[in-house]
This record gives C-alpha cells, sequence and structure tokens, in this order.
C-alpha cells in the first residue's frame, strides 16, 4: 500500500524528463541551422562589400547594410610647405580693432593704411583720433563722414561726401599741417588740433595707438 503511491510518481518524473529532453533536442535541432544559415549570409554580403568605390561625381561611396553614405574627396591632400607668404598685418590690425568697437570704418582698414603709408603717418594715428574723437564714427554729425572732428570752426564741422574723401583729407592734413609743420609727436599734435586739451587727449590718442600694437 505504501511503495504503489511512490512507484507511481516515479514513473511520472521520468516520463516528465523524457518528454523535456526530447523538445530540447528538437529546439536545438530547428534553430541551429537558422543561425548557421543566417550568419552565412552576413560573411557574404560582408565580402561583396569591402572594395569601396568612388563615383564619377568625386564622392566615397561608404559600403553598409541598406544604407548610403556618402563624404566629400578633399580636392588636395594637406601638406606642409617652407614657403611663407609675405602679408601686411597692419591693415588686419585695423580691421580686427574697428570691428571689436562695430565701426562703420571696419570696411576702409586697407585704405587707412595705404593713406598711412602714402603720407607717411603712423599707421595706427588716423584710427586712435578718430576713436578720441568720436567714438570711431559713433558720435558724428549726420552724413557728415567726419569722425576726426576735422576742420571745426564757428560755423560748424566740415563734412565729407563719403568716408574714402574723409580719410584721405585727413590723412593729407595730419602730414602737410602738423608733420611737416614740426608736430610730430602726439603731445605736439594736440597743442594745435586741440589747444584747449588738458592732455586728456594725447593720453587718449597714445592709449588707442597703444592697443593696435
Amino acid at each position: 500500500m505504501v511503495l504503489r503511491p511512490f512507484m507511481e510518481s516515479n514513473l511520472k518524473d521520468e516520463s516528465f524528463s523524457f518528454w523535456k529532453k526530447i523538445i530540447f533536442i528538437a529546439i536545438f535541432f530547428t534553430i541551429t541551422p537558422i543561425a548557421l544559415f543566417s550568419s552565412a549570409v552576413s560573411l557574404v554580403s560582408l565580402s561583396n562589400t569591402k572594395e569601396v568605390k568612388t563615383d564619377s561625381s568625386g564622392l566615397i561611396q561608404i559600403p553598409r547594410s541598406g544604407v548610403s553614405v556618402y563624404a566629400s574627396l578633399p580636392s588636395s591632400l594637406p601638406s606642409i610647405s617652407g614657403q611663407v607668404l609675405g602679408t601686411d598685418a597692419r591693415a588686419h590690425v585695423i580691421k580686427e580693432y574697428l570691428y571689436l568697437y562695430d565701426s562703420p570704418l571696419e570696411p576702409y582698414a586697407n585704405l587707412i593704411v595705404e593713406n598711412a603709408d602714402r603720407y607717411a603717418l603712423d599707421f595706427r594715428l588716423t584710427t586712435a583720433i578718430a576713436q578720441k574723437e568720436s567714438n570711431l564714427c559713433k558720435r558724428i554729425p549726420e552724413d557728415s563722414h567726419n569722425c576726426w572732428g576735422w576742420g571745426i570752426h564757428s560755423k560748424g564741422t566740415l563734412g565729407f561726401s563719403s568716408y574714402e574723401e574723409a580719410i584721405e583729407t585727413v590723412s593729407r592734413g595730419l602730414k602737410e599741417e602738423y608733420i611737416d609743420k614740426g608736430y610730430d609727436t602726439v603731445e605736439e599734435i594736440m597743442a594745435k588740433y586741440t589747444p584747449l586739451s588738458n592732455g586728456s587727449w594725447a593720453y587718449g590718442v597714445t592709449k588707442f595707438m597703444t592697443e593696435m600694437e
């Protein structure tokens, strides 16, 4: 009476274990061929896309499953050369300074330096005077283009038709009316340019010139 239930239980366990093994074997032999086939297909696909092709448009086609990605070819390979190109950094210095203060004179940086050379002036002088006199043309009579307080008289301030005219006139005037007459330092220019200044004009112009070094 006692052994029969025990034997029946063992038979059930053995039967369940047998069918469990059968199921696992069936799953293994079903999934394994599928996985091997998928791997083989992937390897074949990769072997067919090893070569990078360049089409007629000059683009490199990078192979990738289902996706076409393009990258531009450089026009030439980078190289290091011992050649040094000479450039006049002064115009760049003036341009950067004018850009920093958002001055309408910025497009005329090259012209400022050209006129300084023409009249043998320090290339920073006219820009520094414009900074002192008008905050680089931000405080000038409307449409006067006079950023230098040039030609101030009892009837008003001299006006110019353009910044080009103003730059040329002021540069030439500094040369002919100041430098050529012996006023060849900022302090000496101040004595004639703004005789009532207590020294602040020369201090400011000198400071602005130093900022452009």
